[in-house]
């Protein structure tokens, strides 16, 4: 399936681009620093952002990539934020969830007694299972599964990692259904795979790890999660690379090292982020909601569930994060904000520098970024775009133009080409696609 990055140019040629020196020393995680500093992002409560054009179109070229690898699996829905008390208390979660927030109308009584008293959504099995038992009634539905994008909320006591950690954030989550545990356990499998895939085009395939984790009350056995190395992640890992096995520290004991194979002998203890996450949910929903099937002997049986997150706000934070360098964000191609940014360096709208720029625009500016300001100096338009951090920085200048056009930097490597705009367009030129 291709993917084409969401178009600048269209309708609207205004300059999107706004960045910030000023940046509160609250914001103690870097992916925040520098997301704020970039004018990718804006705080507006502790854990809560804003997202500006730029950050809405990494948020939503994750989003879109995430989608084409779902959809290979999944029927796409779209759940409420807003989710019924009584079905918490069918699943006895409503007092034991400690992150949950709630909302009540503005007529409120008191909390037990107001009608109008809703959960807002920080998961969606309490809303999926009692939907899907309107529809699975036979083994013959079998199986099925839903995603959907939606906007979670959960009260973290302190959100001071920046979008890896919030209290509103974008997620994908994804329930199945299934006659038996086995069929569960196959479809499992194939989300492992394609989770395997989506991240390598994401750019963070390599360092993103499949770790065991805690089953939680879901499961007897493990839960699993997928790790993306980080200097600064909340969480410590155990990989034992030679057998490509990992495991979350929280279950670090001889009995499950014995269980998983490994040694401490081989193992690198290293601290990262989880992007991912899968449960066997096996009976844990379908049980209080008595969502059962017909089987071909006409015995009634319950349904085995399984579960699939992935944080999507999350993993914009963890790329801004991982790939940051000194001077500010560095993209990966298939998620950046643009895959060109145009630094026009002229003082005047007919100045030559300019009118190439204009040209250039005119041919790629359905995937570019384009600085014409003239507030602000070269050095600080040549900075910016290094904050930035679009693949492909393109400088026009009266330099550029004595040589043979244009400067094409390499933002990730730093690598410098003059060319023209025919060169440039057949070398770089293009949809981004995967």
């Amino acid at each position: 399936m291709e993917y084409e990055s969401i178009k600048f140019k269209d309708e609207y040629e205004g300059n999107s681009i706004e960045t910030f020196k000023d940046v509160s020393s609250e914001h103690e995680a870097l992916n925040a620093r520098l997301l704020i500093q970039a004018g990718f992002i804006n705080q507006e409560l502790a854990g809560v952002y804003s997202y500006t054009r730029l950050g809405y179109e990494v948020l939503n070229n994750i989003e879109e990539i995430t989608r084409s690898h779902m959809r290979k699996v999944g029927n796409e829905v779209l759940l409420p934020a807003l989710q019924p008390v009584d079905n918490w208390k069918i699943t006895d979660r409503l007092d034991t969830v400690s992150s949950l927030f709630e909302a009540r109308g503005a007529n409120s009584l008191s909390r037990e007694n107001n009608p109008s008293r809703y959960i807002l959504g920080p998961t969606h099995e309490e809303i999926i299972t009692p939907l899907a038992k309107k529809y699975i009634k036979s083994y013959r539905d079998f199986p099925v599964s839903f995603f959907q994008f939606q906007t979670k909320f959960r009260n973290e006591a302190r959100p001071k990692s920046g979008l890896l950690r919030g209290r509103e954030f974008l997620m994908k989550d994804m329930y199945s259904f299934h006659p038996d545990k086995e069929d569960m356990e196959e479809f499992y499998d194939r989300v492992k795979n394609e989770y395997t895939e989506l991240f390598k085009d994401l750019g963070i395939g390599d360092d993103t790890f499949f770790t065991y984790a805690s089953g939680g009350d879901f499961t007897d056995g493990f839960s699993h999660e997928f790790q993306t190395l980080l200097p600064n992640g909340e969480d410590m890992i155990y990989i034992d690379r030679e057998k490509n096995v990992a495991y979350n520290e929280e279950i670090a004991t001889p009995e499950n090292e014995k269980r998983l194979g490994v040694s401490f002998q081989n193992l690198e203890k290293v601290p990262a982020c989880e992007v991912a996450n899968i449960f066997p949910l096996n009976l844990k929903y379908s049980k209080p909601f008595n969502l059962t099937y017909t089987d071909k002997d006409g015995t009634v049986k319950p349904v085995y569930m399984g579960c699939y997150g992935i944080g999507i706000s999350r993993l914009m934070g963890v790329i801004a994060e991982k790939f940051a360098d000194e001077k500010g964000l560095v993209w990966p191609e298939n998620v950046a904000p643009a895959k060109f940014h145009i630094v026009t360096l002229a003082n005047k709208e007919d100045e030559e520098s300019y009118l190439l720029s204009q040209k250039l625009f005119d041919l790629i500016g359905s995937d570019a970024l384009w600085d014409r300001r003239n507030r602000v100096s070269a050095g600080e338009k040549l900075r910016d775009a290094d904050l930035i951090g679009c693949p492909y920085k393109v400088i026009i200048s009266n330099r550029s133009i004595s040589n043979k056009g244009v400067e094409v930097q390499k933002r990730s490597t730093g690598e410098k080409f003059y060319m023209s705009i025919g060169e440039l367009i057949d070398n770089f030129g293009g949809p981004r696609r995967f």
